[in-house]
This record gives structure tokens, sequence and C-alpha cells, in this order.
């Protein structure tokens, strides 16, 4: 319960803010300014960081799936979608500078070996194992190695999957998301008491990776004890792509970080007092039984 991780200049940990992540994920659709505009809107909205994903798309996939036909913005095939989601170097170049001027910081989900290289060259605060990746042994073994704080989300994971993994990586320097994965996820999926169960079985500290509707579950997450959040961002939930409809539009991430950061004051310090804005309504609605006989 008391470890903590440290970003940059924020830690992840139990006493220290709920540290969210705005994931832009591929939902710039492989655009700059698109990605740029989502930036604008999480520092607006007070996300701590940005998270991008980045692929070796002839790494990650076999020839067989790229070639199957998947009509889109970029062609005919699943390869051409693939790799025109796919930021060049002087796209994030460019994303690195606007960051740096915006004062956020930013980092992606690597799925293969080559796009941790690639990410190193811009020393990211910390590296992000998808759930997608987690039972990649060698990927893990190859992030880990490169000494940044780990996020790790869990869904599709087994328990046993997943102790597997923090035997391969530790609990230092690592977060773990409580996460399901399906787009959006559907009420009766979310199971936000593994938080508890994470909490209790892990020597790290838990956050939370959502992709439902709405903000209601990740705020009850963090009631529950999930010290990071992290939700897709999208300008419009009717935009092309795959993951823009369990992504938040910029009024919806508003709401979520309002409401994440009202959570500890809600909650106040567990002691039951009378408070000085009580004493008026008290004075004026109560009555004065203590000179009244009672009937024994």
């Amino acid at each position: 319960m008391g470890k903590t991780v440290r970003l940059g200049n924020k830690s992840i940990g139990y006493g220290q803010p709920c540290f969210v992540i705005g994931e832009i994920g591929i939902n710039h659709n492989g655009c700059v300014s698109i990605a740029k505009r989502m930036i604008d809107i999480a520092v607006s909205a007070g996300c701590d960081v940005v998270k991008f994903q980045k692929r070796t798309v002839d790494l990650v996939y076999t020839p067989e799936e790229l070639a199957i036909p998947r009509p889109n913005h970029f062609g005919e095939t699943n390869g051409d979608l693939k790799r025109g989601l796919e930021l060049k170097l002087e796209d994030y170049e460019e994303i690195d500078d606007y960051c740096k001027k915006k004062g956020i910081m930013w980092f992606a989900s690597c799925w293969d070996k080559s796009s941790v290289d690639f990410m190193e060259f811009f020393d990211p605060p910390c590296y992000k194992i998808c759930s997608a990746t987690l039972t990649d042994d060698d990927l893990l073994r190859y992030t880990a190695s490169k000494g940044k704080p780990l996020l790790i989300s869990t869904g599709m994971s087994t328990l046993e999957e997943i102790d597997h993994a923090l035997k391969i990586v530790g609990t230092d320097n690592v977060v773990l998301y409580h996460c399901t994965s399906t787009y959006p996820t559907e009420a009766n999926e979310a199971n936000l008491l593994v938080i508890r169960d994470f909490i209790d079985r892990y020597d790290c500290p838990v956050g939370y990776s959502g992709h439902e509707r709405g903000i209601t579950p990740s705020i009850l997450a963090v009631a529950l004890g999930a010290c990071s959040v992290e939700r897709h961002i999208t300008l419009d939930r009717a935009m092309w792509g795959s993951d823009h409809a369990a992504s938040l539009e910029p009024e919806g991430l508003f709401r979520l970080i309002r409401d994440i950061r009202a959570v500890p004051i809600l909650f106040g310090n567990g002691n039951k007092i009378v408070y000085n804005s009580e004493k008026p309504i008290i004075k004026k609605l109560r009555k004065v039984f203590n000179e009244i006989s009672l009937p024994v």
C-alpha cells in the first residue's frame, strides 16, 4: 500500500492525487493536427499525461492478417489501415515538441521491441504494457530492461497470467491496471471489485483502465481505491475508427476529472463532527428538550 511510482514530477500511489491518463491511442486517425487538438483538450481538462500506441506493423501482424480485405480511409486492406494509423518519426518529433510546449508528459504502449527502441529516442517517463502484450514474456523483459516505470493493463488476463508477468518484471516501479478489453465495456463486465482484490493481492499501486460509456465506473474505481485512471479520449465518438465509441469526448473528460478530484474531498476524514455551517441550522430547526420533563 505504501509504494509509489514516480513519473516526471508526479507520483502514482496511495495518498497521491489520482493520476489521470488521457489515451489518444490511435484516435488521431493518422493525423498530427488531430493529435494536437486532443493534447489541448487533455491539458485543459487536467490530465497528467497523454498516451499513444506504437506498433511496427510488419512485426506485430502476419502477412495474412495484413492482407485481409478491410476497406478504410487509407485503402482496401487491413494492412492499409494499420500502416495509415501509424505516425512517423517526424510526426512524433512534432508531438514531442508540442507536449513540451504545453507542459504535459506523453508516452506510448509499445507492441513490439522495435517500437520500444523507437520510443527510447524520446526518453518517455514510462512504458505501458497493454493487455494484448501482457503474456509476451520477451517483450516484458525487453521493456523492463529500459529501467522505466511500467504501467500494466490486465484485460483478457487470468490471475495466473498476471502473477507470471509480475514475476518477470517485479512489482517495484509498476502500476497494475484493472481492465476489461471490450470496446465499449458493458456494466455487467466492468467487475470493479477486482480493484480491491488487486490492492490486497499485489505489492504495487493499482489503477483502472476503462473502456465504458460515460464516467460513472471510472469514478467508482477511484472510490474503490484506484490511484490512477486511464481513459481513451476523442474529439467525437462518431468519428471513424475502432476506439472512438469507447472514448470520452471533451465534455465527458472534463466531468471525469472534476469528479475524480472530488472523491477524496467527499470522503472527508471519517470523523463525525458538527460543522460550523450546520450551527445556524441547529438554532433554527432544533427544539431544546433539556428543560422538559419527560415521563418515565
